[in-house]
């Protein structure tokens, strides 16, 4: 396997291996090609093809050619008139050879499209019954069909028009899909399988071209390599943004559009029934859409492109893991053999905006597991050091090399090597009970797991458990085992949320290198604890293939979750088992695509969704939404999918994974309460006084208030909602109260950042702009350079009240108290935040707030 760690050395490969690509292919662009507009002409390169284009008895005139071009999506969001930017393109790249027909155009060469201009949710009477059908088929079993059927509710109202469930999904079976599925055998010479192979699977080629060309993503696609400077540093983020992208164009031909491949493969049951079928899922995405989009596996961005079989051979165990692997490049080079060949030989697509592009398809990476990464560079060792694959998918793929496109990911490099080695480390050094109650008596926030029963009970982890304890980890552990135990695992998490970063500069990469340096600095104390164990005992050594991963980490964000137990509705004793899934995974297809498709066609919606360059202030990408509440903005709740979260709170971070920071419902949990009755009800014994200097400074500075006496006044009150502000209760006695970071005026009259607890949530009178917070402030008692704690202000039990607008509010923050050497008795996690007098302010408590902490805040 080749090894790249330069961009020398990928400039090295490219040219070492070009001649051997195009011998083996027996390609080299010496073909001649025809015009995708005109379908005339032998042009021998692009060239001759772009004079063609250009010349004055042209097949594409002038008035015929966009007037507008795509910009890519990260030029809109970099730079600001206070950090300068600076941004470029590839100047041979994404030229635009003609009109074509995107996604929901080509749907309407359907032989019912004739039907669809009378009715368009044909076959199906109207809107309603095909919601109904789409219902049915996608929550009820069969059996469940012909049972809702059969009702007697029937019988006094009228039926649908389908009457039985196979016509149900014989209706199904006739929308229009863009890349139907199939079904084929598999023969391996020489050796026998106790059931016969069978691959479902589809034309990754085909797949490619839907992912291109669907209008869904028009305002989120990049066509060409760019380079953006911030503050004279050059930007990472997406595919196009790398060196690699740059590098690529360079070899191809003039006026090429790279269409990069990103595949997903992971090994999964897909039915529930006799114990589970275990297959290979393999999907594909492309790396044009951005990676914002790309990351939610509930936008469509990711297709699954086939489903493999894992056969059990009739051969020695010994043999049997190498025949698999064997068998699964065999059925890859079967799925993926025309987008190979686009890779090399070039083929024309449309992409959402109709505009036709010459595209090639490079791999440019595939996420997976370790054990799966290390059978696609057949390199598996065993006895002889050799997995016994002779001919990987990949070797004859064009610019593919296994050491740039098996690329690490942060859940299986990242969060499995955490739950495999850290965690375990933790585990035995401050001892399994001890650690259990730490996690037990913190504070309950919304939005975050809180482990009841501590964490070292639980077998059976999902990424989501791993990145929650990692939220915590670090200040619970502290106190508990050594500071250089600490500084060891807390650089290990540090590299973590590094590598999550959405963009990534020559700053962040050395921050990521520098925590990996400080673990190694700091890795002594975890074996003086003695906490890294094997089967023989203590291990003074750190051979671990995952933390050897990390050297070579690339920050990939990909997310594979959808495809799983795809298959509930189908029986696997059933002899026709292959032909049901097959069936079910062209309905599905099927259903997704013509859900929009009506929708739009339905109200004369074009089908081609123009470019939209405006920014919109939401902190969750959703295409479909977007578009829908442009052109149809009364369907907008018929689009599935993340809801756009509006941030109300300017101080704050914008950005891809921001919650909302404030949520007041419309109604209150207590109306009209008098200041002695909230001073009362949340024992909040100088609320008065707090309130009365919040009217008067604001009486001074603006009028305002300047009416309101807030002695005769009566107040709303809200307890949750994302912050909570319980009053006391027997559950929790000293109320349920949340911690935020406000920005206010300090003394020196600068802005200056708080920490502070909200006690309370209140609105004056209709005519007053905002609602009201009452908090208790705490107060920094060491920097970030020594241990970050916090203390109460007054350096006991009683907190300064003081009352702010809800707007001064930039972020939700956790506070874990500073346990020591052992947690206090009787401590819950009612209770903690008000019996502990010192804490440390946890920056890893969520991406926001780590990114704040670490470069705006202290």
């Amino acid at each position: 396997m080749c090894e790249i760690r330069t961009l020398k050395d990928l400039v090295n490969f490219f040219m070492s291996h070009w001649q051997t690509w195009t011998s083996q292919t027996g390609s080299s662009q010496s073909y001649m090609m025809l015009c995708p507009n005109c379908s005339v002409g032998n042009f021998p390169s692009t060239e001759s093809l772009i004079l063609h284009l250009n010349s004055e008895p042209t097949c594409w005139p002038h008035e015929a050619r966009p007037q507008e071009l795509p910009v890519p999506p990260a030029f809109r969001q970099c730079g600001s008139d206070q950090i300068p930017a600076t941004h470029g393109c590839h100047p041979k790249a994404g030229f635009i050879f003609g009109v074509g027909r995107n996604m929901f155009d080509r749907l309407e060469d359907d032989r019912y499209a004739y039907r669809r201009k009378i009715n368009n949710h044909y076959p199906f009477r109207d809107e309603g019954e095909w919601e109904l059908g789409k219902f049915m088929v996608e929550n009820l079993t069969q059996t469940q069909m012909i049972k809702f059927l059969k009702l007697k509710w029937f019988d006094t109202r009228e039926r649908p028009s389908f009457t039985t469930k196979d016509q149900l999904l014989d209706w199904m079976d006739s929308l229009p899909c863009f890349t139907q599925w199939k079904v084929s055998k598999m023969e391996f010479s020489g050796y026998k399988t106790i059931h016969p192979i069978e691959v479902i699977w589809r034309d990754a080629l085909e797949v490619v071209k839907q992912l291109f060309s669907d209008p869904i993503f028009t305002n989120h696609m990049t066509y060409t390599p760019y380079v953006i400077n911030i503050r004279n540093q050059r930007e990472y983020g997406d595919y196009m943004s790398a060196d690699m992208a740059w590098k690529i164009q360079d070899y191809l031909p003039v006026g090429a559009t790279q269409v990069p491949i990103i595949l997903g493969s992971n090994k999964t049951h897909v039915t529930r029934i006799t114990g589970g079928l275990e297959m290979h899922p393999i999907f594909i995405t492309i790396g044009n859409i951005d990676s914002e989009v790309r990351s939610k596996a509930t936008l469509r961005a990711w297709q699954c492109i086939a489903y493999m079989p894992i056969a059990k051979f009739h051969v020695h165990p010994d043999y049997q893991s190498i025949l698999q692997a064997r068998l699964w490049h065999k059925c890859m080079d079967l799925i993926l053999a025309n987008l190979k060949a686009a890779a090399l030989d070039e083929c024309f697509m449309p992409d959402p905006s109709w505009h036709i592009r010459y595209v090639f398809t490079p791999l440019i990476a595939h996420v997976c597991d370790l054990p799966e990464a290390s059978m696609i560079a057949a390199k598996a060792a065993k006895a002889v050091n050799l997995s016994g694959v002779h001919m990987p998918y990949w070797r004859d793929w064009i610019y593919a090399c296994p050491s740039v496109f098996l690329a690490g990911e942060v859940l299986h490099t990242c969060f499995k090597f955490f739950a495999d080695h850290p965690l375990k480390w933790i585990k035995e050094t401050v001892g399994a009970h001890k650690l259990d109650n730490r996690f037990i008596v913190q504070h309950k926030r919304v939005g975050t797991c809180h482990f009841t029963k501590g964490v070292t009970h639980i077998k059976q982890m999902t990424g989501r458990e791993y990145r929650e304890i990692q939220r915590t980890v670090i200040a619970s552990i502290a106190g508990a085992t050594s500071p250089q135990f600490v500084r060891a695992i807390r650089a290990i998490v540090e590299f973590i949320y590094l590598a999550q970063n959405p963009v990534h500069s020559p700053e962040t990469l050395q921050s990521m290198q520098q925590a990996l340096s400080d673990f190694h600095s700091h890795k002594g104390a975890i074996i003086e604890a003695e906490a890294r164990k094997g089967k023989k005992g203590v291990k003074e050594d750190f051979f671990i293939p995952k933390l050897e991963l990390l050297q070579s980490f690339k920050g990939t964000r990909l997310l594979i979750t959808h495809c799983k137990d795809l298959f509930l509705r189908t029986a696997k004793q059933s002899k026709n088992f292959m032909e049901q899934c097959m069936r079910l995974l062209n309905c599905q297809e099927s259903m997704e695509i013509f859900d929009m498709y009506a929708l739009l066609t339905s109200h004369g919606v074009p089908l081609v969704n123009t470019m939209h360059t405006e920014e919109e202030e939401i902190t969750m990408f959703n295409p479909a939404l977007s578009w829908v509440s442009r052109v149809l903005p009364e369907e907008v709740k018929l689009v599935r999918g993340p809801r756009p979260v509006h941030n109300h709170f300017l101080k704050g971070i914008l950005s891809g994974d921001a919650q909302t920071a404030f949520q007041v419902n419309v109604a209150p949990d207590y109306r009209s309460l008098s200041p002695a009755d909230i001073s009362t009800k949340y024992i909040l014994p100088s609320f008065n006084c707090a309130l009365a200097d919040f009217i008067a400074q604001s009486s001074s500075s603006s009028g305002e208030y300047t009416r309101w006496d807030p002695k005769y006044g009566h107040y709303h009150t809200w307890n949750n909602r994302v912050v909570q502000a319980y009053p006391p209760s027997d559950d929790f006695p000293l109320g349920n109260c949340d911690t935020v970071l406000v920005d206010a005026t300090g003394i020196n009259g600068k802005m200056t950042s708080y920490v502070a607890q909200v006690r309370s949530k209140l609105a004056l009178p209709s005519y007053l702009s905002d609602p009201l917070l009452y908090i208790q402030l705490f107060r920094f008692i060491s920097s970030p350079a020594d241990r970050p704690k916090l203390g109460d202000h007054n350096g006991n039990h009683h907190r300064e009240g003081v009352v702010i607008r809800v707007t001064d509010v930039t972020h939700v923050v956790e506070l874990i108290p500073v346990f020591g050497e052992a947690v206090a008795k009787d401590m819950t996690s009612a209770t903690c935040l008000e019996h502990y007098e010192r804490f440390f302010l946890n920056n890893f408590a969520d991406k926001e707030s780590y990114h704040t902490f670490s470069t705006e805040f202290v």
